[in-house]
């Protein structure tokens, strides 16, 4: 876990003119400011949309250093590559005192492989509420799992590997190692993008996750992050998602980043193609 764990860490350290991307110009827009992320060390050669968002983030947070990522849409028109690096192209729109706004192109010489369109906010107070059901369960009560990519402590009651039909819902608890406050939305967008695929499949007979590439083929298309509160991802987190729809080759599924006193953080949603082999 150590060794993806500084990986992760290193792709979130891009390289740029920073100075020059968080010149603010109130009311204004800017050229565009260029960043470049290494990638992830896998044994595949395709890269994980999660580092994708997670770069797109961090490279949002340098170009506007004085507000925090309101929301984050991106689309991935195109697979990458992780034997070459993934150069990000930032257009900033309009900066107020308040909101700011960007696009994100993420490029490698085959072409754009994401785009981004990111809202930036700074802070200010105001009135709180929420509606989200109550987090009635610790990770005390959870066991520990490996979940791939994430380089994290992770627990879960669920094991998205099973093929037996069950709701299409999952609920994983995470926690990283010592990390810096402005990491959070990274990290954070960078889990998000793993289990939502796992989840929809749930509802499908005899089919689970660790099918991918026999019983069907699947690829993120879109996934968005919204971010309601500051948090920390050294603390424990509860990923609570789940899959309304799969439908016409495709699956939708959406969720919460909730604290363990059941503060909600973020939300988030994705798309995905879902292509099964057979015609069922």
């Amino acid at each position: 876990m150590t060794d993806l764990w500084d990986d992760l860490l290193s792709c979130l350290d891009l390289t740029g003119d920073a100075s020059a991307a968080g010149a603010a110009h109130v009311g204004g827009a800017d050229g565009v400011v260029e960043f470049e992320g290494e990638n992830l060390r896998l044994e595949y050669h395709r890269l994980f949309g999660g580092q994708l968002l997670a770069q797109f983030a961090r490279a949002a947070a340098l170009t506007c250093p004085g507000k925090a990522i309101k929301s984050l849409h991106a689309l991935f028109p195109r697979e990458g590559t992780a034997e070459e690096p993934v150069r990000y192209e930032v257009s900033r729109h309009h900066e107020g005192r308040t909101f700011g706004t960007m696009t994100i192109l993420a490029r490698q010489s085959r072409g754009v492989i994401g785009t981004a369109s990111v809202s930036m906010h700074a802070p200010e107070d105001g009135r709180g509420r929420q509606t989200t059901g109550p987090v009635r369960e610790a990770p005390a009560d959870s066991d520990p799992v490996n979940i791939g990519l994430l380089p994290f402590e992770t627990r879960t009651r669920v094991n998205l590997d099973a093929r037996e039909v069950a709701p299409p819902e999952f609920s994983l608890w995470l926690r990283t190692p010592d990390a810096a406050p402005e990491l959070a939305p990274p990290l954070a967008a960078y889990a998000t993008d793993l289990t939502l695929i796992g989840t929809a499949l749930r509802a499908v007979p005899g089919v689970s996750q660790r099918d991918a590439g026999t019983a069907f083929t699947s690829a993120v298309t879109s996934h968005t992050v919204w971010f309601h509160r500051p948090f920390r991802t050294d603390s424990w987190l509860l990923l609570r998602q789940q899959s309304p729809v799969l439908a016409h080759g495709r699956s939708f599924g959406r969720g919460d980043i909730l604290t363990a006193d059941g503060t909600l953080v973020a939300s988030f949603a994705q798309e995905a193609m879902v292509r099964f082999r057979d015609a069922g």
